[in-house]
C-alpha cells in the first residue's frame, strides 16, 4: 500500500507524537514504508516569514518589501528556528547537522534578498515581479527546515529515510510546479524507504501566487495523484468534526467518519477547509480517498471523503460558518423581470476579483455574502453609481451541511433551532442539490448559533441509526 500523508505546522510542532504515533519506529506495531510524509512549516514559522495569518502582522516579506531592516528579522527568525531544533534533541536530531543547514539556508536567502533589492532599486524591472519572487523565497525555507529535521531525526532512529526537496534553492531550471514533482521523485523509492517532502514546490507559476497559504496541500495533492496513491491521508489537529470543537467544545464535537468531496467543497466555500479547493479537485477526478486524521488520537480512523458516498439515512454532518462576512445588498425596482440584471453586478464583482459565498434574489433586491476581507470603498461606490440603493451589513453565516440532507422537515428544523434561540434569519439558501442549507444572522449570534445548531441537530441524535438530523 502507498499513502501519502501530509502533517500540519500545529502536529510538526509537536514531533514526538508524530514520531511515536504517526511514523513509528522498525519493529513496531503499524510500522511501514510505502509511505511519503509532505510536512508543513513547523507552527508560527510561515508567520515570521510572510505575516501572521490571522491578525496580518508583518513578517519578513512585509519588512523587505517596505524597505525596512528585513536582516535583523532573518536572524531574529533564525534564532527561533535553532530553539525549535533544540526541543527535538531528546527524540534524535542532531543539531550540529541540522544547525548547519538551516544557517547556509538563511545566508544564502539574505544573499538573494539583497541582489533582489538592488534590482528593485535599478529601476529597470518591475517590483511586483521581484516581490512575488521574494515571497515565493522566503515561504520555502520554513518547509526545507521542517523537513530536513525530520528525516534527519528519522535516520537517527534507524529508519531509512529520504528527504526530496521540492523548494528548488539552488536549482535553475525553470520548470512547473508538476513538472519539478515529476522529475523530483524519478529516482525516488517510497516502498523501500520513508520518504519526506517539503509542502512548498518551486514552479515557474509560483505556488504562493497561485495558491497563497493553502500551497502546502497542493503539493500533497500533487504527489499522491503523481504516484497514484492509494490513500491520501491529512494528519490535523482536530478530527473533521460536527462543528468546531473551539466554539462547541471538543466533547460536542462529533467526529464525521464518512462524507463526500461535494460536502468538503461546501466547506472550502466558507473558509472552513477540510482540504484547500484546488488540492482536493485532483483527488476527486483520480478517485483517491482523502482521509482526515487527528494526530494525537492515532487510533481513531478519521474521516474518509470520497467521490461517491451518500449517507445511508438522512443525518446533518456538519455545522460550520463565519463571522467574517458581509452581505451587500442592490435595491432597484427596474430590475423586475429585466433579463440578466446581475449581469452588469457581477461584472463589476469580476473586475474587483471578489467572488461571492452566498446570493439571495427577489423582484427588486440581490443580496450578496462576500467576505469582509474583499469588500472595499471602490466597489461599494460603483454599486452606489449604478442602483438606486446600496446596503452593506457585517454579518455572519452558519451552514447546516450533509451528503444527505434532501428530506422534508430538516430545513424547518434548523430554521426552528435558531428561532426559538432568538437568533433572526436575515437571508438563507439552499441548492436543487441540497447538500448546504445556508443562514445569514447577526454576527453576534455566530457562535451561540454554531452551537445550538450542533446541539439540536447532532449531538442530541448521535445515538440514533436514522433518521433527520443524525449526526452519528
Amino acid at each position: 500500500m502507498l499513502t501519502v500523508e501530509k502533517i500540519g505546522g500545529t502536529s510538526m510542532s509537536q514531533f514526538q507524537n508524530v514520531l511515536n504515533d504517526i511514523i513509528g519506529y522498525p519493529g513496531s506495531a503499524g510500522f511501514r514504508y510505502g509511505r511519503v510524509f509532505v510536512v508543513s512549516a513547523y507552527a508560527g514559522v510561515t508567520n515570521m516569514l510572510l505575516e501572521d495569518k490571522k491578525t496580518k502582522a508583518p513578517g519578513i516579506y512585509r519588512c523587505f518589501i517596505k524597505g525596512d531592516d528585513y536582516e535583523s528579522s532573518m536572524d531574529h527568525l533564525l534564532k527561533e528556528a535553532l530553539q525549535i531544533n533544540e526541543s527535538f534533541a531528546s527524540i534524535g536530531l542532531d543539531s550540529k547537522v541540522c544547525r548547519e543547514f538551516l544557517e547556509e539556508r538563511v545566508r544564502q536567502t539574505k544573499a538573494y534578498l539583497n541582489s533582489m533589492e538592488d534590482i528593485v532599486a535599478s529601476g529597470y524591472i518591475e517590483r511586483d515581479s521581484i516581490f512575488s519572487a521574494a515571497r515565493e523565497l522566503l515561504a520555502s525555507i520554513g518547509e526545507a527546515h521542517s523537513a530536513f529535521n525530520t528525516v534527519n531525526i528519522l535516520q537517527n532512529n534507524g529508519i531509512l529515510a529520504k528527504l526530496v526537496d521540492l523548494t528548488g534553492f539552488r536549482d535553475p531550471k525553470q520548470l512547473s510546479i508538476s513538472d519539478r514533482i515529476e522529475k523530483t521523485f524519478k529516482n525516488v523509492s517510497p516502498h523501500h524507504e520513508i520518504i519526506v517532502a517539503t509542502g512548498y514546490t518551486k514552479g515557474i507559476e509560483g505556488i504562493m501566487r497561485e495558491y497563497d497559504r493553502g500551497y502546502s496541500e497542493i503539493t500533497f495533492s500533487k504527489i499522491a495523484t503523481h504516484l497514484q496513491a492509494d490513500e491520501a491521508i491529512i494528519h490535523k489537529e482536530y478530527h473533521l468534526s460536527s462543528a468546531d470543537p473551539k466554539i462547541v467544545g471538543v466533547d460536542k464535537a462529533i467526529v464525521v467518519g464518512r462524507t463526500n468531496y461535494d460536502v468538503a467543497d461546501q466547506l472550502a466555500d466558507i473558509g472552513m477547509e477540510a482540504i484547500h479547493p484546488n488540492a482536493s479537485k485532483p483527488l476527486e477526478i483520480a478517485g483517491i480517498n482523502l482521509r482526515i486524521k487527528n494526530t494525537f488520537e492515532p487510533e481513531h480512523p478519521g474521516t474518509v471523503i470520497s467521490n461517491d458516498y451518500i449517507g445511508p439515512q438522512a443525518k446533518i454532518e456538519i455545522i460550520a460558518g463565519s463571522d467574517k462576512i458581509v452581505v451587500l445588498e442592490i435595491h432597484d425596482t427596474s430590475m423586475v423581470g429585466e433579463p440578466g440584471f446581475d449581469l452588469g453586478i457581477m461584472k463589476k464583482f469580476k473586475a474587483h476579483n471578489i467572488s461571492y459565498i452566498m446570493k439571495t434574489t427577489n423582484a427588486n433586491s440581490i443580496s450578496l455574502v462576500i467576505w469582509q476581507s474583499d469588500l472595499n470603498e471602490s466597489l461599494v461606490a460603483e454599486l452606489e453609481a449604478a442602483y438606486r440603493t446600496v446596503t452593506v451589513q457585517e454579518a455572519a453565516i452558519v451552514c447546516v451541511i450533509g451528503s444527505n440532507i434532501a428530506m422534508p422537515r430538516i430545513l424547518a428544523r434548523a430554521a426552528n433551532t435558531l428561532a426559538k434561540n432568538d437568533i433572526n434569519i436575515k437571508c438563507v439558501s439552499q441548492s436543487l442539490r441540497q447538500v448546504n442549507m445556508q443562514f445569514v444572522i447577526d454576527r453576534g449570534m455566530y457562535a451561540k448559533a454554531i452551537i445550538c445548531l450542533n446541539e439540536d441537530l447532532c449531538w442530541k441524535n448521535k445515538d440514533k441509526s436514522e433518521g433527520p438530523g443524525s449526526c452519528q
